[in-house]
């Protein structure tokens, strides 16, 4: 039991720092910002499920580049896994950004630079997902959908980083211009103690969902080779 705990201590603690910000995030008292008001309490949860997606795909990057140096199916599966759960934080940030841009800014999409390239880097990587199920061969699938990756990941930084910054003005927070009054740094304190907590909890979530799936592709693959 003790050595169950002492391995696993940081999933209690993913457990507990998303109870903490769940609680906190709807209770904790703030100075209320120009439009955002209230609505901000959705940093909490909007922006961490970003940061869970970042180091997923990062993750994939990475295993993406091992899988081409060393052709193990092992590193395979965990690049196309890290993929899946960064899919899957993003729409789930994007449907949270959706709720908070329609109580913010009157609808739930605006023409912001910072969106549209998180929505096309969102369906460059479901297009990675689309590639590896049109090929039959496991071995081509694999190389095919590790380069795929890496130019993904490149074109990602692109869209969602670079080029919403050159635009300059936005709406978006962390777009560039005024809008970045509304970035970490610039949080109230009261903010700051359940943001950071928050931030941590959504990525080892992202870690736990991973290792997880991880393990049930590796279970597949060993059937699957009987």
């Amino acid at each position: 039991m003790g050595t169950q705990i002492k391995n696993n201590w940081w999933k209690v603690l993913a457990g507990i720092l998303l109870v903490y910000a769940v609680i906190f995030g709807f209770f904790i008292r703030f100075p209320l910002m120009p439009v955002v008001e209230e609505s901000m309490r959705n940093l909490f949860y909007h922006v961490g499920m970003w940061f869970g997606m970042l180091v997923m795909l990062i993750t994939g990057f990475v295993y993406s580049l091992r899988y081409l140096r060393k052709f193990d199916e092992q590193e395979d599966a965990k690049a196309v896994e890290a993929v899946n759960v960064g899919l899957m934080f993003g729409f789930l940030g994007i449907f949270t950004g959706m709720i908070w841009a329609n109580f913010t800014w009157g609808r739930p999409w605006v023409n912001d630079p910072k969106l549209n390239g998180a929505a096309v880097g969102l369906l460059i990587y479901l297009a990675y997902a689309i590639l590896r199920g049109s090929i039959d061969d496991t071995h081509k699938r694999a190389k095919v959908a590790a380069v795929y990756n890496i130019f993904a990941f490149f074109l990602w930084i692109v869209l969602v980083i670079i080029l919403p910054r050159l635009a300059g003005e936005g709406l978006h927070p962390a777009g560039g211009g005024t809008a970045n009054t509304v970035l970490p740094m610039h949080l109230p304190p009261s903010m700051r103690l359940v943001f950071y907590p928050a931030m941590l909890g959504w990525v080892l979530l992202g870690v736990w969902i991973y290792k997880l799936r991880v393990r049930i592709r590796r279970i597949r693959l060993i059937i699957e080779n009987k």
